[in-house]
């Protein structure tokens, strides 16, 4: 076979269009947690929850135009892990790509669950583990055909997460306005009228920081299906830009609705749902049935961007010789069909473990993946933080970058190190990071005793394409 059929056998398409691409990066941030998690936030830190919600999203920012600045000089599918390889050696671009697999194989069997309980609800004659199945196969296939097919659910699962929460965005400023007839709510007045704006102290809005900081994972996926896009450090550029205000639109200013139209700690918060209780609270017809719908519409977006986030970690890993070689291998139409149905197989193994083994069993495995996030973002700031300091040596300019270098970076880095910390001695949270620092350990010890093909490494100091891509 010569190396322009091995190429092509390799290669991935860039078959996203820029609706799509433009879609993902405005509603890539929005899962379930957003409509129904954010719920125990509030009743954790009470109307002081938009501070934690203000540091996570302030981080989230941070981090992502340290990634864009990477991801704009050298779009790849394997984005911070392959930036990791270059920046801090193989151990950690290895274990950090096995990392952020893991944890999206196991979102794949969480999500299509979520969605099968909904859809059960609606239709009880049908097992939950039937609708699991169903959804998981079909969103399987799509993944398999294209990733013009990932690009155009995502577009049409994103548009209606936008559409539902600007309609909210509208009710509430109405109801808030008290020009809602028959509304039960008004005002501002429950940002303080029950205990004050942080009736449990500033413990409880740090511990409840490390629970929104888990709903911001996924934007930089952006970063890793720019590289299937046309001209993708332009798309990669505008996504960053407007991280800002989608995360304000989206996520302070609905959290912000949330807790001035309803008592804090309405027990109806935690039970079923922010967005649930603040449409019952305005007297909403079918309230319940509206944020199921969109809730369904959430995990199935999630659970289609796990399907297509995992494939290319684990075809990005393989490319650099970390994974196996078959996970490179690609279909006419550019899809790395090998790598979507291992990491398919992987969730329907962690399924099987759901169902026959003991409760604990998966209990744990949902725990290694605990602290990955934050595991993600402190690598992407320590890639930064290096491969900024050798370019800048190296005399060499850059098109997109980060604020305030090097100050920010090491900003982030410790405030990312006092939020582990924090979790280091939250009851709460203390079993998911020694679960999550357990497997990270087993990863690092693997990529340290597994043997690596040869392969040349880069020449170039920086930013390079990869020998193996260049084969």
């Amino acid at each position: 076979m010569t190396s322009m059929q091995t190429e092509n056998n390799t290669a991935l398409a860039q078959n996203l269009k820029s609706r799509h691409v433009r879609m993902l990066s405005i509603a890539g941030v929005i899962g379930a947690g957003l409509f129904v998690g954010s719920g125990h936030a509030i009743a954790e830190a009470g109307p002081a929850v938009l501070i934690a919600y203000a540091a996570a999203g302030a981080l989230v920012v941070l981090i992502m135009r340290m990634l864009a600045e990477m991801a704009v000089a050298l779009p790849d599918s394997g984005s911070f892990s392959t930036y990791a390889d270059k920046a801090l050696g193989r151990w950690a671009g290895f274990t950090i790509g096995w990392l952020y697999w893991w944890f999206w194989v196991l979102v794949i069997p969480l999500e299509a669950n979520a969605a099968g309980t909904i859809l059960h609800a609606w239709f009880p004659q049908v097992a939950i583990w039937q609708f699991t199945l169903a959804i998981t196969l079909i969103l399987t296939a799509t993944n398999l055909l294209s990733v013009k097919n990932y690009g155009e659910f995502e577009f049409w699962f994103a548009l209606l997460k936008v559409a539902a929460i600007v309609a909210f965005l509208c009710a509430a400023a109405v109801a808030m306005s008290g020009y809602m007839p028959n509304s039960g709510t008004s005002g501002l007045k429950h940002l303080y009228d029950t205990q004050g704006f942080m009736p449990n102290g500033i413990g409880k809005v740090m511990a409840a920081i490390l629970t929104t900081m888990f709903s911001f994972m996924g934007t930089e996926i952006i970063t890793i299906a720019a590289a299937e896009s046309k001209n993708p450090g332009r798309q990669i550029t505008k996504a960053t830009n407007s991280v800002i205000w989608r995360i304000a639109l989206f996520y302070l200013l609905s959290i912000f609705f949330v807790v001035a139209l309803v008592p804090w700690n309405s027990p109806g918060l935690v039970e079923q749902g922010s967005y649930q209780t603040v449409l019952q609270a305005m007297h909403i017809p079918h309230a319940k049935l509206i944020v199921d719908v969109v809730v369904l519409v959430a995990v199935c977006s999630c659970l289609n961007s796990a399907l297509y986030t995992s494939s290319r970690m684990l075809y990005s890993l393989s490319r650099r010789k970390d994974a196996p070689a078959a996970a490179s291998r690609t279909s006419r139409s550019g899809t790395p069909w090998v790598a979507v149905l291992l990491s398919t197989a992987a969730a329907f193994v962690a399924v099987v473990a759901n169902y026959l083994a003991p409760s604990v069993v998966f209990e744990f495995l949902l725990a290694t993946s605990g602290a990955i996030a934050l595991l993600v973002y402190l690598v992407i700031a320590v890639s930064h933080l290096v491969l900024r300091q050798r370019r800048e040596k190296a005399g060499e300019t850059l098109s997109y970058r980060m604020w305030l270098f090097p100050g920010l970076t090491w900003v982030t880095i410790l405030f990312i190190a006092t939020v582990l910390l924090c979790m280091l001695f939250n009851a709460q949270h203390q079993t998911e990071l020694l679960a999550t620092a357990g497997l990270t350990l087993v990863i690092i010890v693997a990529s340290l005793v597994m043997p690596r093909k040869a392969r040349q490494r880069e020449k170039t100091r920086f930013y390079g394409v990869h020998s193996s891509e260049n084969s």
